[in-house]
């Protein structure tokens, strides 16, 4: 049974970093186009970026970029969600997704498989 289980979440104070880690398991030895999302309080749910099944990842998210960055480390079947410079905007459930149909990055509704979530809170 295939399975993504998110880590690494917590609390921040703004302009610290943290690194978010999605661990799958059950993908057969498989590698697939793994994306993050995030969604905070009362606001709709939105990309990050993604990383396809091998080379570099992308984000998408106009409001992250520079300060964000995805990648991935097959060997562990691992995807990272790396992110300095926090903000108090920041804060929210953040996501990873994945689908065994796709190895190529593609749409929010396309992925099958989501991890439970880890909390991500950035205040003074």
């Amino acid at each position: 049974q295939m399975r993504l289980v998110e880590s690494g979440g917590g609390s921040v104070e703004p302009g610290g970093s943290l690194r978010l880690s999605c661990s799958g398991s059950g993908f057969s030895g498989r590698y697939y186009a793994t994306a993050w999302f995030r969604q905070a309080p009362e606001k709709e749910r939105e990309e990050i970026g993604c990383v396809p099944s091998s080379g570099a990842g992308t984000v998408r998210l106009d409001s992250v970029k520079g300060r964000f960055t995805v990648s991935r480390d097959n060997a562990k079947s691992t995807v990272y969600l790396q992110m300095n410079n926090l903000r108090p905007e920041d804060t929210g459930l953040y996501y990873c997704a994945a689908d065994p149909r796709y190895y190529f990055c593609t749409g929010q509704s396309e992925y099958g498989q989501w991890g439970q979530g880890t909390q991500v809170t950035v205040s003074p």
